[in-house]
């Protein structure tokens, strides 16, 4: 009878706190509807009226009536539906410390407050505008009809006429001083808000509690006074909560004290269980260490009042509904997080912070519970720890074991999610049932299945009961031998430290296995206290790390309480008026359980702690999970076990104490990320690899391409399911490296009458339909995307094939090494410089100077014999020397290329197309050959862009031949593109064609998995063994040997010299040209104005001396003007290669032996 009492007490209890989730001012939401409402009234167009006369009599008369549409019902359906969807748009909103309004949101996107908790209250004042409408429906019908609803009036008639929802209130201000109830003021009031302003008596407290009965909620406010004694004036704006016909006179606040000499809190876990038996000592001994420490709370007793949940959700929330009745202001536990779940929810209501010291469901978040504080870790942290793990040792596939609750579901959830992260993924969730209830035939069934699996990693995530009985049935089945790895969570490190030696039946069936235990720095406090355990236990009960932390949150717990009490805080509880009013709570005893009123404050100073503990540094961040998060890993050995290192949330895997490393800088590299040797199960150092193939009599789906082509790469032997081929031989080969068996079979795939498509058979892998795909499947981006591949067995890239044939040299080979424009601008150079050294040289230099007739000819044969160096002139001055010298190292090079050009075009075989690679392919528009099912297609169309208009698929190397020899012209092709695989193939029986231009992709060719597949990292090892020790260059001679028609040197280019490549020369000659010339210019004018000025000199007696025509001629005469070397010696008639310093000078025009003769002269003689 007393149980089912109590499950009607609990029913009613979340019944009555379900009501905190509703509209506190209705009056506001009322409002808010009502101006909804009036925005409908003011948009209202002007109607007809409403024609009812539908019926004919038997005259042929309609009858019926026409209503006026403002008094229809017509209109209040426009008016009133979809109002409450409407609603939807407004949220509440903010005002001020003290004042929250609704508002209509014009764009969500640019709402700047929180729009998930925006939406909740949309939704809220929409459930609210139905109720209304429910309510008063009918009512504001009528006076909609009656029109006594108008613009500026509606939320008068809505909320106020109708006097539904606001109705009289009655304030009352109370208060309790040595348990004698003061009413301070008494007032009835129509409005939401009251303003207190008559004067209050003095109070010899700090503060008093104002109550305000509002129906079925009474809101209690804190009002603090100056000082004890003094005068509260009142002028205090209160906001009342709701309405109701008859308002109830609270209670008064009770048990308020300043400083309280006892102080309760509570203690909720598992008593008979692996943390609860260690818990109970631990929280004992740290309430006795508390009390006898007078630096924290002096003056004050901590007393702890223990509830047994025994691991059950219902028990849990009995305990927690058991100390709210004995105004404990918190609870230590609980320890299952199935309990936990629950019992947070009367936390948050009664508002008293809950310390959950062994709670490690990672989805108990500060959000939704915001009174639960968790002092131990978070399984967050732990499941990063073993997806760290698992990345470092290779594997990539696990199975989870775990307990079908909240603990193991959420916990496994975590794992997945860190899994993912590392490209790592849970392949198998087997869930075991929660409690004492699973037997071993049960947990046979789960690990046969789990045996046939090909994933060899297990991680077991469940309760000490149900794990060492997998692990019993795991040692029957043979699966702790060589192969497998286990990893337990936690749970198994808290049973080796507190009940340790297990027996040794037990501890047989779990050699090898890897456990984690959170990580407690060592410290002389935590030694003593280990030493005083083993004392207080005589050793028949180990301390685990949950005991630690159970120890550290009472501690946790004193400091809030202490900093809590000297702020001023008041340990003091209401009752709930929700219980209060609810129906039958007096028969349940509800009305005992009451409110921490000061709960947020002490809750704010738990977060705040900052100390150190046991178990280390006692510091909440942001997230209120314990900074620092480290565990130890440990490898269950012989009889006992060994730490193998360290996890932790700050620097990875290491050998080294977490607490060491915090004063370095994070470094989470894999070159840093140790462990020490791990005796695995089996007893085996060798690291197990992680997965087998299943274990269930079936093979592996290998699809292979039935080719119609190029037969040495993989064909099917007719009448069987055989293959061979270069492909299947490199693969079986590498099968044959690994060291293990795999059982496969190949399945052909196309119709045999023309090549498969490759995408497709790639595809099919993802699909299921295969479990690899082997062959010559080449490489590239869009099928990785999909597929993971082996290292590639072969090189292979695209290449242009075109027809090839040996030139004939013919008459005129040698004017092949130049283009048609080198030779003009060769040719032309040629004449320039000739003339160039003409024009320096003639002044001075007999060898230039002579008759018309003779000066062209020695131009023209000084230009040209500087081809050879065998020009017979001199040249004299020093800008004539300066451009012959830079021009003979232009013809040098000129020379030596045009010689190694010609030798190459007479000995080298030629090509008889245009297409020189595929950047010509591509600029051209003739037609394209390609292998049906290669990639070449895609790669053309979607890489280069090439229209499909110009490709033209082809089957085999014949119909290859025959295309390209018809050319362009005669329905072939100008070119094949194809993978260079296929290509040698094709050349080593046609001789004919060859490859034009370079390899233009760099890719190769694998044996195709699905994602993530193991098997395929080791097959890329193998094959890499294949090629280092020649088996790989065996089996390609085998199959792939080129005949003796395929020429090493089969790529041909252009072998022209284009201008492009001397154009710098020819700048270089031509701006030396320019430059003496320039040079020569200067000088030439500077000595037509010295002889204008004199008197002495006449060029042309003839010509005035001041026209154009006439200075033109004198310095044209000038130019042709021969210079004597010297005025005192005679002509030289040998003029020799070498100047003195003076002929320098003359040459510049400072000579001062230059004269000029008359024009009767005979070296001054045009010609």
């Amino acid at each position: 009878m007393a149980g089912r009492s109590m499950v009607v007490r609990l029913l009613l209890m979340l019944a009555v706190f379900s009501v905190a989730f509703s509209i506190e001012d209705k009056c506001a939401a009322c409002n808010a509807v009502a101006e909804e409402l009036e925005i409908g009234l003011s948009n209202e167009k002007p109607r007809n009226h409403l024609d009812m006369r539908h019926r004919l009599d038997s005259t042929g008369q309609r009858r019926g009536k026409v209503i006026d549409y403002r008094v229809s019902e017509l209109r209040v359906v426009d008016l009133l539906d979809g109002l409450c969807e409407k609603m939807q748009d407004y949220t509440l909103q903010k005002v001020d410390s003290s004042r929250k309004e609704w508002i209509k949101v014009d764009s969500w996107d640019n709402l700047t407050m929180n729009k998930q908790e925006a939406r909740a209250y949309s939704k809220d004042i929409s459930s609210y505008c139905g109720r209304l409408l429910e309510e008063t429906e009918d009512e504001l019908a009528e006076l909609i009809k009656k029109g006594s609803v108008k613009v500026g009036d509606v939320s008068k008639v809505l909320c106020q006429d109708l006097m539904i929802h606001i109705r009289e209130m009655v304030m009352l201000v109370d208060h309790m001083e040595n348990s004698e109830f003061h009413k301070l003021a008494f007032r009835n009031v129509g409005v939401p808000d009251v303003l207190l302003l008559s004067s209050v008596v003095a109070l010899s407290v700090s503060v008093f509690y104002a109550s305000f009965s509002s129906g079925s909620i009474i809101y209690m406010e804190s009002i603090s006074v100056a000082s004890p004694g003094a005068a509260l004036m009142g002028n205090h704006l209160f906001s009342a909560k709701g309405g109701n016909n008859s308002a109830r006179r609270g209670e008064p606040s009770k048990n308020v004290s300043s400083r309280p000499s006892v102080v309760n809190i509570g203690a909720l876990f598992t008593l008979d269980s692996t943390i609860g038996r260690v818990a109970k000592i631990a929280i004992e001994e740290a309430v006795k260490d508390v009390n006898s420490n007078s630096s924290i709370l002096p003056g004050t007793k901590l007393l702890v009042k223990i509830q047994n949940s025994n691991c059950s959700g219902f028990l849990g929330m009995v305990g927690a509904l058991k100390f709210m009745e004995t105004d404990v202001v918190a609870i230590i536990g609980p320890q299952s997080s199935v309990v936990a779940h629950i019992v947070s929810h009367i936390a948050n209501e009664l508002q008293v912070p809950l310390l959950s010291f062994a709670a490690t469901d990672p989805t108990l978040s500060s959000l939704q519970f915001p009174f639960l504080v968790r002092t131990t870790q978070s399984d967050l942290y732990q499941m990063a720890a073993v997806a760290e793990m698992v990345d470092h040792y290779g594997w990539r596939e696990v199975i989870t074991i775990f307990v079908d609750d909240d603990y193991g579901r959420n916990g496994v959830s975590a794992l997945d999610d860190k899994l993912a992260e590392r490209r790592c993924r849970i392949t198998y969730k087997a869930g075991i049932p929660p409690g004492s209830v699973v037997s071993r035939s049960e947990i046979l069934d789960l690990l046969v299945k789990v045996a046939l699996l090909e994933s060899r990693v297990i991680v077991l995530h469940v309760n000490p009961d149900s794990g060492f009985m997998v692990f019993s049935v795991a040692q029957y089945l043979g699966m702790m031998g060589s192969g497998f790895v286990w990893i337990a969570t936690d749970w198994l490190s808290s049973v080796l430290d507190s009940a340790f030696p297990l027996p040794l039946d037990t501890m047989n069936s779990m050699q090898g296995v890897l456990v984690l235990r959170q990580h407690t720095p060592d410290s002389d406090r935590k030694k003593a206290f280990i030493s005083r355990w083993n004392k207080l236990t005589g050793g028949s009960l180990g301390l685990h790390s949950y005991g630690l932390y159970a120890y550290d949150s009472v501690w946790l717990v004193a400091h809030a309480i202490d900093a809590f009490l000297n702020q001023g805080g008041i340990v003091s509880f209401s009752n709930d008026s929700r219980i209060r009013s609810a129906e039958g709570s007096s028969d349940l005893n509800l009305e005992a359980m009451s409110i921490f009123d000061d709960g947020m404050l002490l809750l704010n100073k738990i977060l705040q702690s900052d100390l150190v503990g046991l178990t280390g540094p006692i510091r909440f961040n942001s997230e209120r999970s314990l900074v620092l998060p480290a565990y130890d890993i440990i490898n269950v050995i012989g009889t006992g076990f060994r730490k193998i290192g360290y996890w932790s949330n700050y620097s990875g895997l290491s050998i080294v104490p977490p607490e060491t490393l915090y004063a370095r800088p994070p470094n989470r590299s894999s070159e840093n990320q140790h462990l020490y040797s791990v005796i695995w199960p089996g007893e085996t150092l060798v690291k197990p690899r992680g997965w087998v193939f299943p274990n269930n009599g079936k093979q592996l789906r290998i699809g292979v391409p039935v080719r119609v082509s190029y037969r040495e790469f993989v064909s099917q032997v007719q009448g069987t399911d055989l293959f061979k081929g270069f492909c299947i031989d490199v693969f079986t080969a590498a099968l044959n490296l690994l060291p293990y068996a795999v059982p496969y079979r190949f399945i052909p795939f196309g119709d045999g009458h023309k090549n498969p498509s490759y995408t497709e058979l790639v595809n099919l892998i993802t699909a299921g339909v295969f479990d690899a795909a082997v062959g010559d499947i080449a490489i590239y981006t869009n099928r990785t995307r999909v597929v993971d591949f082996t290292q590639p067995y072969i090189s292979s890239g695209l290449v242009v094939v075109v027809p090839f044939k040996k030139m004939n040299t013919g008459a005129w080979a040698f004017l092949r090494p130049f283009t048609p424009p080198m030779w003009m601008i060769t040719a032309a150079f040629f004449l320039i410089i000739g003339i160039v050294v003409w024009i320096l040289e003639h002044r001075i230099n007999d060898e230039f100077r002579g008759p018309p007739r003779r000066q062209l000819i020695t131009i023209l044969w000084f230009s040209l014999s500087t081809l050879f160096f065998a020009h017979r002139e001199n040249t004299v001055s020093t800008l004539g020397r300066l451009v012959l010298i830079i021009w003979l190292f232009v013809v040098l090079i000129i020379n030596s290329s045009y010689t190694a050009s010609l030798t190459s075009i007479l000995t080298v075989q030629r090509l008889s197309s245009p297409i020189k690679g595929i950047e010509s392919l591509k600029s051209s528009d003739e037609p394209i050959g390609y292998q049906v099912g290669s990639f070449a297609e895609h790669y053309l169309t979607e890489e280069l862009r090439i229209s499909k208009s110009r490709l033209i698929a082809l089957g085999s190397p014949e119909e290859y031949a025959i295309a390209l020899q018809k050319g362009p012209k005669k329905g072939g092709v100008a070119a094949v593109v194809d993978e260079r695989g296929y290509i040698e193939i094709f050349l080593s029986s046609q001789c004919k064609f060859r490859i034009a231009g370079q390899e233009f992709t760099k890719t190769g060719w694998g044996f195709a998995f699905p994602r993530d597949s193991p098997l395929a990292i080791d097959m890329s090892t193998a094959i890499l063994q294949l090629s280092e020790n020649g088996d790989l260059q065996r089996i390609h001679d085998k199959w792939l040997m080129r005949s003796s028609c395929s020429l090493d040197s089969a790529e041909i280019e252009s072998d022209q010299l284009h201008l492009k490549s001397f154009w710098g020369l020819f700048l270089m000659c031509g701006i030396a040209c320019l430059t003496a010339l320039l040079v020569l210019f200067v000088q030439i004018v500077n000595q037509l104005r010295r002889r204008a000025s004199g008197s002495t000199t006449n060029f042309v007696s003839d010509a005035p001396t001041g026209s154009r025509s006439g200075q033109l001629r004198r310095f044209l005469s000038l130019i042709d003007e021969k210079l004597d070397r010297s005025s005192g010696e005679n002509k030289r008639r040998k003029i020799e290669g070498a100047f003195t310093e003076s002929n320098i000078d003359s040459e510049l025009g400072n000579n001062p032996y230059r004269t000029a003769t008359g024009s009767g002269n005979s070296s001054n003689q045009h010609g």
